[in-house]
Formats: structure tokens, sequence, C-alpha cells
């Protein structure tokens, strides 16, 4: 890894998971188009993540990041946008509130357009066609022309992230993120759920809170920070030839930073060491991550935080750990160990969704129990090994779907059926990933008090 880096020394790299493109001069003329383009997010937001991200890898903060499995291009609209960044708002003021934890908000969104695939073909009945790989590529509709890979569809998936983020940017600093809109903030179909009357509660003592602060003179008009949020974007960069036209040199440092979004993560079928997705994420100065799965060693994880994080800098590597509920405990401790043992400076985050997937019938589903478990061996593996438990992330959406079975409103695997909507993975509705938040607010609001309780016995003795 020591030969000089560029934004195309990928190219001289074996890649996976990049789709086969018939037509080789049309990608080369949308790739040659989108690098005149304006960047959709800007180095500097990158930095202030990167350091947000620092404060979390020191116990200091918490990374919520969540989204759709793959977003798509019949479903982009301002009410489906609104939506999730509501059900965002709502788990991260229930874990800053009821976990007394500063939280870093991190959407897969504007941009998480391509999908990893276990195979490159599917066949149905006997007919056999490329898979679908995200609409960044292909389209989902099982037919020849569908299915063969159009780099104008890169046009598309930058267009859309581009409107993505301008409304998401308005709803984080154009007033709709005040606090004094906690209770607006409950989407309909939640307002009955098993759910409404805790997060009602915990709205009702934000409330009380905001008008004992308003009584000593802080308010929102006069503290901006209570009127907006900082709220960041990421996805797998999967299609690395899009990466590199949208790959740009900041002004004012001469660093490279790739301008999709603020956070880049590697997958956990991307990340060989000597593979073309490692060589690009190397020269990148973006906060990064990588997806750790069952098959990673330590010493593995070790030689490729060498290889991303050579200077050892907090916030730049959020290790997401992908192992499954029947998994974590076996094999999560050992990668705590191998890094804690190096000193090495990373983010530890929980994917409690990709190791839990099942098939119901024709259905892919996550049962909601498998989802809590891994959550929770997650904290206890951290607590045991004396780490910290940083961040979850999280597939999910504002809309009331039925994709995972159970949480409060017990969805079975009969009920799948009545509105699975996903064009790949089962993604958690608003009321699952609001219980999970509770959950994960009570665990942190626990360690917090054992800490302050340990503190004081230390000092006492």
């Amino acid at each position: 890894m020591s030969e000089r880096w560029t934004p195309a020394s990928w190219r001289q790299k074996p890649v996976q998971q990049m789709p086969a493109y018939p037509d080789a001069a049309a990608l080369a003329a949308v790739e040659e188009q989108l690098s005149a383009f304006p960047p959709l997010v800007f180095a500097g937001e990158a930095r202030q993540l990167k350091r947000a991200l620092g404060k979390v890898a020191a116990g200091e903060a918490f990374l919520l990041q969540g989204g759709d499995c793959a977003e798509a291009f019949a479903e982009h609209s301002a009410d489906n946008i609104r939506d999730f960044f509501r059900v965002f708002l709502q788990m991260a003021v229930v874990l800053t509130f009821a976990g007394a934890s500063p939280v870093v908000k991190v959407g897969r969104v504007a941009g998480q357009f391509a999908k990893p695939r276990s195979a490159n073909t599917e066949t149905i009945d006997g007919v056999e066609l490329p898979s679908y790989r995200g609409d960044i590529v292909n389209d989902i509709g099982f037919t020849a022309e569908a299915r063969s890979p159009d780099p104008r569809r890169q046009l598309m998936a930058f267009r859309q992230s581009a409107a993505t983020l301008n409304l998401i940017r308005a709803f984080a600093n154009g007033g709709y993120a005040n606090l004094d809109n906690v209770h607006r903030w409950m989407l309909g179909f939640v307002k009955d759920s098993p759910q409404s009357g805790r997060y009602q509660e915990l709205a009702n003592r934000i409330t009380e809170s905001l008008d004992f602060m308003r009584a000593i003179g802080i308010d929102p008009e006069t503290h901006p920070e209570m009127r907006s949020t900082e709220f960041y974007t990421s996805h797998e960069a999967l299609l690395l030839g899009y990466e590199q036209a949208l790959t740009r040199v900041d002004s004012t440092t001469g660093d490279w930073y790739a301008t999709s979004g603020h956070m880049l993560w590697i997958g956990d079928r991307t990340r060989q060491l000597d593979h073309a997705h490692v060589e690009y994420f190397r020269g990148v100065q973006n906060p990064i991550g990588v997806k750790c799965g069952p098959s990673l060693s330590g010493d593995e994880l070790l030689k490729l935080i060498d290889v991303l994080n050579p200077e050892n800098e907090p916030g730049r590597l959020t290790l997401i750990c992908r192992f499954g509920a029947d998994k974590a405990g076996d094999h999560l401790p050992g990668l705590v160990r191998a890094v804690q043992r190096e000193g090495r400076s990373v983010v530890w985050s929980c994917d409690p969704m990709h190791g839990n997937t099942v098939k119901a019938g024709s259905f892919k589903t996550r049962p909601f129990d498998l989802i809590m478990s891994e959550v929770k061996t997650f904290f206890d593996v951290h607590a045991a090994e004396g780490t910290y438990a940083g961040g979850i992330h999280l597939e999910m959406t504002g809309k009331d779907v039925t994709e995972c079975t159970g949480g409060a409103r017990a969805i079975s695997e009969a009920g799948l059926s009545d509105r699975y909507h996903t064009h790949c993975d089962p993604r958690l509705n608003a009321e699952q990933a609001i219980e999970l938040a509770f959950l994960v607010a009570e665990r942190l609001k626990q360690e917090r008090s054992d800490k302050l309780r340990d503190q004081r016995a230390a000092a006492a003795e």
C-alpha cells in the first residue's frame, strides 16, 4: 500500500461487486459528465463529522446511523423524506434525553442506491438475468432490458441525492428540528402504538425542561442550536467509478475528499486488503466505515486499520459489526481485544440487521427479537471488555411497513404481505425503530449511572 494514491488508482486493483456495463464508451461519458457536476457535500462538513465521531470514539457521544436499505427512484418524494427525517429526530431525542448522551446523526440517505449481491445473476422460471444491484445500476423489473446496467442511472441518482440533501438541509436548519416541535414529530400511525405513551411522556419532560430554560432566559431564539440540528449523509461506496467522478481536492487543505456523501463505508463483501475498494478508501479523507462480519479475524482487522487509518486519527474509522444474534458473542470479543491491545482509535457500531435475515415463505424478514438480542450482546461485550459501545446502524424507514416480524405490535409472518414494500432487505418501521431507540437509551443511561457510581467510589477512596 506504499504506492502513490490517486482517485483512479483503484482501477489497477482487483474489484468485487461492480456491474459489467455493456457500453464502456457510454459509461466513460457519464463519469466525465459527473466529474464536472458540483459536489453534493463539502470537505468542511466531512471534517466536522469526523470531529463529532472523534467524540464518539472517546465515549463522549453516540452514533445513530440509519435509513433505507436501498433508495429507489420511484419512492422519491417530499413526504417520504419528511417521514424518515421525523422518525430519525424522534430516535435521536430519545437517545439524547433518556440516554443523557449527545447523538451524532448520520443517515443512510442521499446516495444509498447500490447494493451488493451474493450472485451476479438470478433465475426465475428458468430465465436467467443479471441480479438487481440497486436503482443506480439497473431496474428491479425482471426483463433483459430492465436488468441491463445503464450508466445514465448514475445521473438520476446524483440528481435525486441533490434534491434529497436540499430538503433535509431545509428541515435540519429551517426550524423543523426545533425542539419546540417535539410533539409534532409523532407520525400518525405511531400515535396509536404501544410506544406512543412512552414517547409522549418523554416529550412532556422535554417541554417542561424547555419551559424552565425559557424562564431563565434560554430559548431557541437566543440559542440557535435548539432550533436546528447537524445531520450527515452516508452510503456504501460500491460503484467506484461514480465515487471517483465525485472525488475532489479541498482547496483549503489540498486533501482529496469524496463529495458524494459525508461518510462512506466498505461492505463486508468488498473489504479485501489488496482490492479496489480498500485502495480507493485509503486516499479520501472523509470519515469512513468498514462492515465487520463473522469471517473477519482480529489480525485481518488490524491490517485494514493500518491501511485505512495509519495515523490513528480519532473519528476517521467506524467499525460496523454485523454478525447475527447467534454469532456476535463468539466473534465480537476477539475483534475488540485486538483493537484495544494495539491502542487503535475506532468507533464501535452495531448493525443488528444484516446478520439476522431469515426466510418466511416467499419473504425475507428480520425478527425483531433477534435484532434486539444482537444489540444487547453488543453492549454486553463492550461492558465486559471495558470499551465503549458507540453506535447503532439500522435499516429503517418512516413508512408504516410490515417487513420485520415482532415489535410492540407483534407483526407476524402472516402479516408480512400487508405492506411489504422494500426492493431489497427488510427494514424496521417507525414503531420498531423508536422501540429500539428506547432500549438503547435505557442501556446508555444505565452505563452512565454505573460510570458515575464508580467515579464517586474512586473519589471516596
